[in-house]
């Protein structure tokens, strides 16, 4: 299928073809006969996406400030390899779209095939998305009228935040595509509606729909016109939809106000606030947040779970259903607002000269008369007859286009299949890494017969799942950390690795990396008991997530701490007999990070392991030191060891690696030839369970044995 997709690096606007995607639980498939161009926002990351990197850099000063803290703590080849990596990634455009149910996932009843939906999903040809994030459409409402229903739920939710009332007086300052249909729905509530906008046609198109609309430009000052209009009172609400970066819009917006009257601001403006402004009429300011109730919350949007509505009368769903609603009633006029109607495959026509667009509102058609979807792309013809250690990978997102695929690339892997659920995200790592081909269906790679092992880096509330598809397909498996969420999940796991013959490998590669590899050669192969403090200054994350989410990530120390109890396992050469956890605060909750585990070893070593997110950016991530026979070994950040007490041994440095190179080539190497798995399975099974075991030490507040 095709999708409109930006490229953040080149800047180019691309029709790209990626396979369709399929449809998961609580989602509905849609094809796609209408999308509406927003040529606000996507004009925004349309000349974002052209700009140099200097000129990218002084849009996001915040993100700058990241780039050189990393610099500090990781050096600057690693800095600037995450950096282009995800200006690699290109960004999927729209999100008005309107098209007919193809397929309902599990869990969606209020939808069926044939039923016509707008929904945000982007300009392509086929999109999943949630159940709450699309409505159905009302038999008297066009494909064209729908696509404006996402647009119209942005200009609503502004208007329910300032709360109007009936004859009050609303001013909307930027009559672009949203402030034309708030002016509307604002005249429709029974509103007095004032527009300013610098550009004539728009000033005439609100005119022609009955709104009292003025361009400044003829010399009008916008605050005495409100003020003259409204006897001097002002205006009751501003709502401001322009973007500008100018200052000088929020001061007049308080300035024409009147005395405790409400701003709420829909667009992008400069927001240095005059404290007089208002401080002297009490005015309310408040910014609104793009669709409604339920924007950017995963339980909403992703899990499907409702908000009460006796509770949050208006979520984003229902503020799509009240624009469908108005438009059937006609209370908005939207058709007035096309400015052209063009063909998918003519997108340039929008997307080339988007800077000097003159058009309000512009209509991407769609070919209706396909029937069926290819879940397949193949980007090459590569051969894999009589090959071994033939790769498949499932997930296509950050670590898989940051470390993996870059890993097994320069050991000279042989990659057939990637998967990703949208489609976009595998495509463009596919072409970038020479991958045969990109795929919505992972079990195209399951099914494959030239597939030796199968990569899985999805989320890790899949990974069980998986794993145990993968060897029932009869193929190895890698999987990131962790294995399992649970100890059901892993036994059945065990229980399913000893009735085959094919090998599970996890990532922990923190053992491969060159100073690991030194640390163990200086401590030699005896049995002695030692002393490991390993500290990890894993950063701050967002308590929403995914990580965080005990049911999809399975929490930090499950998802993260995991690498530092198999790396004090590959130090002390012997398994953790028992285990204990204690987390920062009075009343900790499962998923901490501010934690410290200690290990007890079958050998007697001791290991400590400090978890910790409220530290310094500017110190070094993570810190390894060994205390063993009168020696000291401390390891800072994979970049530099330093040794104490040891013959012809103080120091060695290395650019900061963390194994991923070394694990896949070993791992590469034993698909291809056979040989013992590069991580043995009983020490991969007995550090997932000293994960769970400091989860449930810290609930018990007990030691917990393995």
């Amino acid at each position: 299928m095709k999708q409109i997709i930006q490229d953040l690096k080149n800047g180019q606007t691309i029709l790209e073809e990626v396979p369709a995607p399929g449809v998961g639980y609580g989602q509905v498939l849609i094809q796609t006969t209408r999308s509406l161009v927003s040529l606000g926002t996507e004009r925004m990351l349309v000349e974002f996406g052209k700009a140099n990197f200097i000129q990218k850099a002084r849009q996001q000063p915040d993100k700058v400030k990241q780039v050189l803290d990393k610099v500090k703590t990781d050096g600057l080849k690693p800095t600037l390899d995450a950096v282009f990596n995800k200006l690699g990634q290109p960004l999927p455009l729209g999100y008005c779209n309107v098209g007919r149910v193809i397929a309902v996932g599990k869990g969606v009843d209020e939808f069926k095939v044939g039923d016509r939906v707008a929904s945000n999903g982007p300009h392509a040809q086929v999109v999943s998305v949630s159940k709450n994030l699309a409505a159905k459409i009302p038999d008297n409402v066009s494909d064209e009228e729908a696509a404006f229903t996402v647009i119209g739920a942005i200009g609503l939710q502004g208007i329910r935040l300032a709360n109007p009332t009936l004859g009050e007086t609303v001013v909307v300052i930027g009559l672009g595509l949203i402030g034309l249909m708030t002016a509307q729905l604002l005249q429709a509530n029974g509103c007095t509606v004032i527009g300013f906008d610098y550009d004539e046609a728009k000033v005439k198109l609100a005119q022609d729909l009955g709104i009292t609309a003025v361009n400044p430009a003829d010399g009008t000052d916008q605050v005495h016109f409100v003020e003259s209009f409204t006897e001097g009172i002002g205006a009751d609400s501003v709502i401001i939809t322009a973007s500008n970066k100018s200052n000088e819009i929020i001061s007049q917006a308080a300035k024409m106000s009147r005395k405790r009257g409400r701003i709420v601001l829909i667009g992008v403006i400069g927001l240095d606030i005059s404290r007089a402004d208002f401080y002297e009429k009490e005015l309310t300011f408040q910014v609104s947040c793009s669709y409604g109730p339920g924007r950017y919350d995963d339980n909403y949007e992703q899990k499907g779970q409702d908000y009460p509505i006796a509770f949050v009368r208006w979520t984003e769903k229902r503020n799509f259903e009240t624009i469908l609603h108005s438009i059937a009633n006609r209370n908005i006029n939207v058709e007035k607002l096309i400015t052209e109607r063009i063909d998918l495959s003519n997108y340039d026509q929008i997307y080339g000269n988007m800077s000097g667009s003159r058009s309000i509102a512009s209509i991407l058609v769609y070919d209706e008369d396909i029937k069926e979807w290819n879940r397949n792309v193949s980007l090459n013809k590569n051969s894999f007859e009589g090959q071994n250690g033939v790769i498949g990978i499932i997930g296509a997102g950050n670590f898989t286009s940051a470390m993996i695929l870059p890993s097994l690339k320069k050991n000279g892997a042989n990659l057939k299949f990637i998967a990703s659920s949208g489609g976009l995200s595998g495509t463009t790592l596919a072409k970038k890494y020479g991958v045969s081909t990109s795929t919505t269906d992972y079990k195209e790679i399951l099914a494959d017969k030239y597939v030796d092992i199968v990569f899985i880096t999805t989320r890790h509330n899949s990974h069980a799942k998986m794993v145990g598809e993968v060897l029932a397909s009869g193929k190895h498996v890698f999987v990131e950390k962790p294995l399992a969420l649970s100890n059901d999940e892993l036994n059945e796991i065990v229980e399913m690795y000893n009735s085959q013959s094919k090998t599970i490998n996890v990532g922990f590669n923190r053992r491969f990396a060159p100073l690991a590899l030194k640390m163990k050669q200086l401590l030699g192969k005896g049995n002695t008991p030692m002393n490991i403090i390993a500290t990890m200054n894993a950063g701050f994350i967002p308590s929403n997530s995914w990580v965080q989410d005990m049911e999809v990530g399975g929490g930090r120390i499950i998802g993260e701490a995991c690498h530092f109890i198999d790396l004090c396992t590959f130090l002390a050469g012997s398994k953790v007999v028992s285990v204990c956890m204690n987390a920062m605060g009075t009343n900790p909750s499962d998923n901490t990070d501010n934690a410290s585990i200690l290990l007890k070893y079958e050998n007697g070593t001791n290991a400590v392991i400090n978890y910790f997110a409220n530290g310094s950016k500017a110190y070094s991530k993570e810190r390894i030191e060994v205390f063993s026979e009168e020696r000291v070994l401390i390891l800072d950040n994979w970049r530099k060891l330093s040794g104490y007490g040891f013959k012809n041994f103080s120091s060695a440095s290395s650019p900061q690696d963390k194994g991923h190179s070394e694990q896949f080539r070993r791992l590469i190497e034993i698909v291809q030839n056979g040989g013992a798995p590069i991580i043995s399975f009983d020490e991969i099974v007995n550090t997932t369970r000293a994960s769970f075991g400091a989860i449930e030490s810290l609930k018990n507040n007990s030691w917990v044995s393995i």
